[in-house]
């Protein structure tokens, strides 16, 4: 704050530096909708890794391929993921009643479906404190012992309680498997007793979603999609920080695939869409993906690899969790401006390709905006495309190239997040100065790593905010505009060589 001077001295004041840094938000954080056995239905769960989503959701199951996907992600350099799981209206939430009023209480799994029935309740009281008990959780598979997962003491079923231990706060704060309940005229807890969680009502997994018949058929996600008012699937990911990738395994329906590039495009992600694991022949997709989107992009064929719940037969997969993968260690190794194909994209847990392309049948889907997918001696399979499903030849869209699409994602996200602090700062030239400031260094620090074209930083990007992007009637109305612009890499599709013969030269 200012020095108010009160003696003949010197004085030392401390003067703001106008430094805002701007830090580039993360580019890889891939989010999967899907059908699981288990796991929450009413928030976007964070996993950090193929563990976390083997406790949290169960792992593979063979009725679904979002486990799969998920774990391909991982195996090829995914990082961080959200997932949202899929159920149907008859999926079911398992509970138990022990014991009977004025001695009962309800215990019910924390999600739907059939996991909760392999989950039994112990309850005992105790000898020393008038009631209180304790209460277990056990893992009780048929055929297996019983083993405890959790355990909570000291508990009682009246509130409030003194020492802060009532049954339902606890349950509803500390465990991952149970919430429980209190009938009304409850004064103590049941007897000492075992249940299943799943004996009063049993659970189901609602695995309409999915069919039965076969693992590789589109998933029914419409309805979930739109599910409870718009505010369920897909779109619990609204509540999310920030997710950059989306994948729906399995889904090929155009106008589904449209509504999620849509859904992208306001969530600043980018969508990577399966083709349909019933097309072999490629001429089937000349006319392109079916779809035309900003925010997204197409692929082609479904993948060969090994099923670990069948002896590692190999079967087909949708691409997108792979493809997610890829596009996380590119973004790592190189940046987000570095397309997501070429050699240096093979594909781990791969055994080939469900179409086998050449050279010319890759020549005709590439111009569509078809990203193809393919098998080389020398590099295994790889990504072989590299357009959004706006990148039809014919459309001359800006936003073609994958990488430059995303890269423009990065740094719409990176600004919006990095100039809240010029909010209801006075709007006049030394704000105007500190946004160049701030802003031209981030876009030096991108330049630097190579993130742009040209050799000076003038060629590559630009800043302009002052009083030709701000007028007076912008001040009046409370707005600063803020011009940014940057030269992007396009990645080199084509590459030409040109052999020439040199004519003999006589001697003179």
């Amino acid at each position: 704050m200012p020095i108010t001077p009160t003696y003949p001295g010197v004085y030392i004041e401390e003067l703001p530096s106008g430094v805002h840094t701007i830090t580039g938000v993360a580019t890889s954080i891939a989010a999967f909708v899907g059908w699981a056995a288990q796991g929450p239905i009413t928030y976007a769960a964070q996993i950090l890794s193929w563990a976390d989503f083997q406790r949290e959701f169960g792992g593979l199951d063979s009725r679904s391929l979002l486990g799969y996907s998920v774990n391909q992600f991982f195996l090829n350099g995914g990082q961080q993921a959200y997932i949202v799981r899929l159920v149907s209206a008859d999926a079911v939430t398992a509970s138990a009643m022990i014991g009977a009023a004025p001695k009962s209480l309800v215990i019910s799994a924390l999600n739907p479906g059939k996991w909760a029935n392999d989950y039994q309740i112990t309850i005992k009281n105790s000898t020393t404190a008038a009631g209180r008990f304790q209460l277990q959780v056990l893992y009780a598979p048929s055929g297996a012992t019983p083993a405890v997962v959790e355990s909570f003491a000291n508990l009682s079923v009246t509130t409030p309680d003194p020492q802060g231990r009532y049954v339902v706060d606890v349950l509803q704060n500390s465990s991952n498997f149970i919430v429980a309940s209190v009938p009304a005229g409850t004064t103590d807890p049941p007897a000492d007793a075992t249940a299943s969680l799943g004996s009063t009502t049993s659970g189901n997994d609602g695995t309409t979603l999915t069919p039965s018949t076969s693992t590789i058929a589109s998933g029914n996600f419409e309805t979930a999609l739109q599910a409870s008012g718009g505010t369920g699937g897909v779109n619990l990911l609204a509540s999310v920080d920030i997710f950059n990738l989306l994948c729906v395994p399995g889904e090929i329906v155009p106008t589904v695939l449209k509504e999620l590039d849509t859904f992208c495009l306001n969530s600043r992600a980018f969508l990577i869409a399966d083709s349909d694991p019933g097309i072999t022949d490629y001429t089937k997709l000349n006319a392109g993906p079916g779809f035309v989107g900003d925010n997204s992009a197409f692929y082609f064929p479904w993948l060969q690899a090994p099923d670990p719940l069948a002896g590692n037969v190999n079967r087909l997969y949708p691409p997108c969790g792979f493809i997610a993968g890829i596009y996380a260690s590119t973004d790592a190794d190189r940046g987000v401006w570095k397309a997501p194909a070429g050699t240096a994209t093979s594909l781990s847990g791969v055994g080939g390709v469900a179409v086998p392309l050449n050279d010319k049948q890759n020549g005709t889907l590439n111009p569509v905006a078809v990203n193809c997918i393919r098998s080389f001696s020398a590099f295994g399979t790889v990504v072989w495309g590299a357009r959004t499903t706006d990148g039809h030849d014919e459309a001359g869209s800006q936003w073609k190239y994958v990488p430059i699409r995303r890269l423009a994602l990065f740094l719409e996200t990176s600004l919006y997040r990095g100039t809240q602090w010029v909010v209801f700062e006075p709007n006049d030239a030394p704000l105007w100065a500190q946004i160049r400031l701030n802003v031209g260094s981030f876009m030096q620090t991108l330049f630097r790593q190579g993130a742009f074209q040209g050799s000076t930083p003038q060629q590559a990007y630009f800043v302009k905010c002052d009083s030709e992007t701000t007028t007076p009637t912008d001040q009046d109305n409370g707005i600063v505009n803020i011009l940014v612009g940057f030269a992007p890499l396009k990645p080199a599709e084509f590459v030409i060589i040109q052999i020439q013969q040199i004519a003999g030269q006589t001697a003179s």
